[in-house]
């Protein structure tokens, strides 16, 4: 019996063995090219569970040839960063360098992550972090700014069947329809009962692989596990029952990870947009009933507050923001009844785009005259000279100033950004 979990047996080696991160693997993609310049380069893998975040870690480690150290935030300590750290030392000293994984870095605290910074900045510790919360929120801006954020998709049903067929040719499973295709391809009838020895080894339904990969949401190592456990139940065929004896209570419909995940946030959001308090609140329980992080969904109400409320109702940030701040205090389950709280307040309250619009639109003009220079009576005038120049001229500090000028620059004053 191999004591190696399959997950982990199948777990790929290099970089063209990694399945479905087609946005960030290959020609001209970001990880293809570090590997080939061969510089470490400090980096936060952003992604739902079983998607190939400490893989490509281990990856980029080997192809550094650099000293790989692999840590929790949920079990490591202080001591376990200062053994790192010294490590790092004897690295340096015998001219290798130290790649430190530090898996779902979101739960290490601010202090925690600040110990990282000055073996970051130093070239000692090249860090590599994983998370599956939004690195915005839950890594230190310090950290973030001296580290790429690479997002992590979870798998297609397409990839992961190509996952556990690959597992099975590995482990010597025959999938059973895919073994008639095969044999009819040959020209050759499919063996009878009786008609020479049997194909030893365990069978798997095409429709249970399939039923497995649906089952996933995304997820390469949930798909394996299940697989090996419905090896184990039965070691001679497995069908699509004895897979869902192997999964128990996980049934398709709703995910954290894959397609349905989107779906359902997106419906939750187009539902309050809609002004529809019904539908917010049912795809709202059915997010909270399937475990969704209700930090994942305060987070969604607070951009809605601006994105979509806007000026119609001032008061819905803060209400949206009191509602984030309540949910991470008070926790499940009781956070429910916050949220529900607030969707419905969102929901009924009167809807501006006014300034999403304005902003999008600032934003576009503002990469098209990026180097315009600013009007020089806007500018600052800390010297005699500057004012001399006319720099800050007409300028005022009191309340309700306002020159008939132009607060633009020239080329684009006659501009109008925001649309009431």
């Amino acid at each position: 019996m191999n004591r190696v979990p399959l997950a982990e047996r199948m777990r790929p080696t290099k970089l063209k063995e990694v399945l479905g991160q087609d946005e960030i693997i290959g020609e001209g993609k970001i990880l293809t090219e570090i590997c080939k310049k061969g510089e470490p380069v400090n980096l936060i893998f952003w992604g739902p569970p079983g998607t190939g975040k400490t893989t490509l870690a281990r990856i980029l480690a080997r192809e550094f040839k650099a000293d790989f150290v692999e840590i929790s935030a949920v079990t490591a300590g202080k001591k376990d960063v200062e053994a790192v750290v010294e490590r790092a030392k004897i690295n340096w000293n015998l001219g290798t360098r130290t790649v430190l994984f530090v898996d779902e870095i979101h739960r290490f605290n601010k202090a925690q992550q600040d110990a990282f910074l000055p073996h970051v900045e130093s070239g000692l510790i090249t860090l590599i972090g994983a998370t599956t919360e939004n690195p915005s929120f839950e890594v230190i801006s310090p950290l973030l700014s001296r580290s790429r954020v690479v997002i992590v998709k979870p798998l297609s049903k397409k990839d992961i069947l190509k996952v556990l067929k690959n597992a099975c040719k590995k482990e010597g499973i025959i999938i059973k329809s895919e073994g008639i295709r095969s044999a009819a391809a040959r020209g050759q009838a499919p063996a009878a009962r009786g008609d020479g020895p049997a194909v030893r080894g365990p069978k798997i339904d095409n429709d249970a692989l399939s039923f497995i990969a649906e089952l996933s949401s995304g997820d390469a190592r949930s798909a394996l596990g299940d697989l090996e456990l419905a090896i184990s139940l039965a070691p001679d065929k497995i069908t699509k029952d004895v897979v869902i004896e192997a999964a128990g209570k996980k049934l398709p419909g709703y995910d954290k990870k894959g397609d349905n995940h989107y779906d359902t946030i997106s419906a939750f959001i187009k539902s309050m947009r809609g002004s529809d308090v019904d539908a917010a609140l049912y795809y709202l329980a059915r997010m909270v009933e399937a475990g969704e992080d209700p930090k994942f969904i305060a987070r969604r109400m607070v951009i809605f507050a601006s994105e979509d409320i806007g000026l119609a109702g001032n008061g819905a940030l803060s209400l949206a923001t009191a509602c984030f701040q309540a949910v991470e205090r008070v926790g499940m389950p009781e956070s429910g009844l916050i949220l529900a709280h607030a969707v419905v307040a969102l929901s009924l309250s009167k809807k501006s785009r006014a300034t999403t619009d304005a902003w999008y639109t600032a934003l576009d003009l503002a990469r098209k005259t990026r180097n315009e220079p600013v009007p020089i009576w806007l500018r600052n005038a800390p010297t005699k000279l500057m004012k001399d120049l006319g720099f800050g001229k007409g300028q005022k500090w009191e309340s309700g100033f306002h020159l008939d000028k132009n607060y633009l620059p020239d080329t684009i004053k006659n501009e109008k950004i925001f649309k009431n």
